[in-house]
């Protein structure tokens, strides 16, 4: 790290920045300017406001602390222990699924059906919820009642303690479970962004993922569609008739999912598109 004398604002982001970069940061500038805004509290603008702002001893040290861990490839959202996601900050936690922005259009998917079918408090089922980013936005933006599932004891901790911070506890139950096992309908709404990458593509994925992320959250077996499958028993039984079902799926798998979710009986099947304009979502109708 600097030394005492360059211990300001733009001198220490200047040599976080290069720092990050010899260690293979793909994106070291905004990786330092991350991890100065959550040592000092200020925000992006404000480090280039007060650039020449000497940071305290015990920003110094959270900085060190953080620096080492992101220059190791670990995820910022882990480093930091938050995530934004939509409208609200949400906390994340090693084990748990980091929220991804591509992830905010399935919630805008349910929102949208929810208006369209006039439902002002929609029970939703969520399948899956890791730090609950769903789950809580659509209780917030829809006044959603969710019932929201995980296998994960880290994922169920972390998604009631993000609850509970952003006071929507009475509108999310979270609940450990396998899928949907014991969790009793009807529901307006299902929605999950299940694991759904192949197991071949999995060896394709970044050092931060592959290494830090829980692959119980990502492998979605040989085609991917392993626990869409078994979504698609859940609909069947747990949506009312003409209740919502949406889902994220690798775009390599949104075919042969349309086909399988056409054959269990559901209807309306969409495919629809993530901001990259690929395939990454399926909705239905029961």
């Amino acid at each position: 790290m600097p030394n005492e004398e360059m211990w300001t604002v733009q001198r220490t982001l200047a040599w976080c920045t290069e720092y990050l970069e010899r260690h293979g940061d793909e994106h070291p500038s905004r990786s330092a300017e991350w991890l100065m805004s959550n040592a000092t509290g200020m925000s992006r603008v404000e480090l280039y406001a007060f650039y020449d702002k000497p940071l305290s001893m015990a920003e110094r040290d959270v900085l060190r602390q953080t620096l080492r861990r992101r220059a190791a490839g670990e995820p910022l959202q882990y480093v930091t222990g938050e995530a934004a996601f939509r409208h609200i900050i949400v906390r994340t936690a090693p084990g748990v699924l980091i929220p991804r922005p591509e992830t905010e259009l399935l919630v805008e998917l349910a929102i949208a059906h929810a208006k369209k079918a006039g439902l002002d408090e929609p029970r939703v089922l969520e399948v899956g919820c890791g730090t609950g980013c769903v789950a809580l936005s659509l209780a917030r933006e829809a006044g959603a009642r969710v019932t929201a599932t995980d296998i994960s004891e880290q994922a169920v901790a972390c998604a009631r303690r993000n609850a509970e911070v952003l006071e929507l506890s009475k509108l999310v139950q979270i609940v450990q479970t396998d899928c949907a096992e014991g969790v009793e309908g009807p529901f307006d709404m299902l929605v999950s962004n299940p694991p759904y990458i192949p197991t071949a593509v999995m060896e394709g994925l970044s050092r931060e993922v592959l290494g830090f992320e829980p692959a119980l959250a990502l492998d979605g077996g040989a085609d991917g569609l392993d626990f869409f499958n078994r979504l698609l028993g859940v609909a069947g039984e747990l949506l009312a008739p003409g209740g919502f079902f949406a889902c994220e799926l690798h775009e390599t798998c949104l075919e042969e999912a349309r086909r399988r979710a056409e054959a269990s009986g559901l209807r309306n099947v969409q495919v629809h598109a993530d901001l990259a304009g690929k395939p990454r979502f399926l909705s239905a109708l029961r």
